[in-house]
C-alpha cells in the first residue's frame, strides 16, 4: 500500500503542471481510491483525525460529482496539501506500528515470571526477612 500512496502523491504534485484534463480525470480516480484506502485503514486503527481529513479529500477529488473550482492557482496548493498528506500516512502508520509493538513487548515482559523479567534498577533487600529466614 505505500507504494501506491507514494505515486499518488507523486501524481498531484505532477498535477502542479499544466497538463491535458485526462490528466485531471486520472488524478481525481487515482486521488478517490488512495483517500478511500487510507480513509478505511484510519477508520480501522481508529485513527478520527486522518479520517475526516481523507473523507474531505474524498469529497474534493471525487470523480462521480466533480467539484469545479475553475482556477488553476486554487488546486495548486490543494494538489500540494494532498501530496503531502499522502507521504505522511506512510510515515505516521510507520511510527505508531513501532509503537504499538514496543506496547506489546512491554506487556509481555510484565507477564513473565519476576526471576525473567530485566529490571533496570536495583532490588531492595529487606535485612529483617533474612535474618528470620
Amino acid at each position: 500500500m505505500k507504494p501506491f500512496l507514494t505515486f499518488c502523491a507523486l501524481c498531484c504534485f505532477i498535477g502542479i503542471f499544466r497538463l491535458p484534463i485526462e490528466y485531471y480525470t486520472f488524478l481525481r480516480i487515482l486521488v478517490s481510491i488512495g483517500a478511500l484506502l487510507v480513509l478505511y485503514n484510519t477508520l480501522s486503527l481508529k485513527q478520527h483525525y486522518f479520517s475526516i481529513i481523507f473523507l474531505v479529500i474524498l469529497i474534493l477529488f471525487n470523480p462521480v460529482f466533480p467539484i469545479y473550482l475553475y482556477r488553476k492557482n486554487i488546486w495548486i496548493p490543494l494538489d500540494v496539501i494532498t501530496g503531502v498528506l499522502f507521504l505522511l500516512t506512510n510515515f505516521v502508520k510507520k511510527t505508531e506500528h513501532t509503537e504499538e509493538e514496543e506496547a506489546t513487548e512491554e506487556i509481555s515482559e510484565q507477564s513473565a515470571p519476576i526471576h525473567q523479567r530485566t529490571v533496570s534498577r536495583d532490588r531492595i533487600i529487606n535485612p529483617k526477612k533474612i535474618k528470620e529466614e
